[in-house]
C-alpha cells in the first residue's frame, strides 16, 4: 500500500506540474509572447485582437514572456546638448510609445529592460541631432512645438528602420536649463546688459532734462524782454498822454498851471519833514504861501 500510495503521489506531482506549464492566463492589460525554444511564434491578446483569458501551451517545450499593452511612458537621463548658436542646454526629456508588433519587439529586444536602454539612446541621438541644428531661442520658446513634431517624427522613423515593432505617441521636453556652471556668466552677462540699459535710460533722460530746461530758460527770458518792451512802450505812450494833457492844462490856465507847478515843487522840497531852506521872505519860490493861488501875479 505503501509503495502504491508513493506511485499515485509522484503521479500527482508530474500531473500537476505538467498542468501548471500547459495553462497560463493572460490578463487584459497585457499581451503575452508564446516562446518555443527560443524563438517567438504567436501572440495573445495582441493590439486589435482582444483574447484575454486562460490558455494553453506545451509544457516545458514552450514559454510565455508577458509585456504591456497599454500606453507607456519612459523619462530619459538629462543630455546635455549644444545648440547651432554653441549655446550649452541641459534637456530632460521623455517619449510616450505603445509596442505595436510584439513578435517584432521581442525578437529585437527581449526584454523591456534592454527595450528601454536601446529607447533612450536612440531619442537622445535623435535630440541632440534635431536641437543642434536650432539656436536656444528656438529650442526653448519659438519653435519648441515643431521641434517636438519633428522629433516625433524621426524617431519612429528610426525606430521602424530599428525594427523595434512600436508605435511613438508623444515626444516632449520636460525642461531645457543651462548647465550649472554657466549659470553664473550668463547672469553676469544679463545684469551688465540691465545696468547699460539703464545707464543708457538715464542719459536719455538727463539729456532731455537739459533740453526742457534750456526751452524753459528761453521761453522765460523771451516773456520777460516782450512784457519788459511792452511796459516801456505802455509807459511812453501814458508819458506822452500825460505831457499832452498837462500842455493842453497850461494853455488854458496858465496861473494855475504855476500854481500846480509850485506845489509839486513845494511837495518834493518839503515832503521829508527834515529839509532846511534860507530864502528871503519876498522870495518867489514862497509867493504862494501869503497870497495863494493869486500869488502868480507878483513879482
Amino acid at each position: 500500500m505503501s509503495r502504491r500510495w508513493i506511485a499515485l503521489s509522484v503521479v500527482a506531482v508530474v500531473a500537476l506540474i505538467v498542468v501548471l506549464n500547459t495553462f497560463f492566463t493572460v490578463d487584459q492589460r497585457d499581451e503575452a509572447v508564446v516562446v518555443s525554444f527560443g524563438d517567438p511564434i504567436r501572440v495573445i491578446n495582441a493590439p486589435g485582437h482582444p483574447d484575454a483569458g486562460l490558455h494553453m501551451k506545451v509544457p516545458f517545450a514552450q514559454s510565455v514572456v508577458t509585456l504591456d499593452r497599454r500606453n507607456l511612458g519612459q523619462e530619459v537621463d538629462q543630455e546635455e546638448i549644444i545648440s547651432s548658436d554653441q549655446q550649452r542646454l541641459v534637456v530632460d526629456a521623455f517619449i510616450r510609445y505603445r509596442i505595436a508588433d510584439p513578435l517584432q519587439f521581442y525578437r529585437t529586444m527581449g526584454t523591456e529592460r534592454t527595450a528601454a536602454d536601446r529607447i533612450e539612446r536612440l531619442l537622445n541621438s535623435t535630440l541632440r541631432d534635431i536641437l543642434g541644428s536650432t539656436t536656444q531661442t528656438e529650442i526653448i520658446s519659438t519653435r519648441r512645438a515643431e521641434l517636438m513634431q519633428q522629433a516625433k517624427t524621426t524617431m519612429q522613423q528610426r525606430a521602424n528602420a530599428a525594427r523595434f515593432g512600436i508605435n511613438v505617441i508623444d515626444v516632449r521636453i520636460k525642461r531645457a536649463d543651462l548647465p550649472a556652471a554657466n549659470e553664473a556668466a550668463v547672469f553676469r552677462r544679463m545684469r551688465t546688459a540691465r545696468e547699460q540699459i539703464a545707464a543708457q535710460t538715464r542719459a536719455m533722460g538727463e539729456q532731455q532734462k537739459r533740453e526742457i530746461m534750456a526751452t524753459a530758460d528761453k521761453q522765460v527770458t523771451i516773456t520777460l524782454a516782450t512784457a519788459t518792451e511792452e511796459a516801456e512802450e505802455t509807459r511812453g505812450q501814458g508819458d506822452a498822454q500825460r505831457t499832452k494833457i498837462f500842455a493842453q492844462a497850461y494853455g488854458r490856465d496858465p496861473s494855475f498851471a504855476a500854481f500846480y507847478r509850485s506845489m509839486q515843487a513845494y511837495d518834493d522840497a518839503l515832503a521829508n519833514g527834515d529839509t532846511t531852506m534860507v530864502l528871503s521872505p519876498d522870495s518867489d519860490f514862497f509867493k504862494y504861501f501869503e497870497r495863494g493861488p493869486t500869488g502868480g501875479g507878483r513879482r
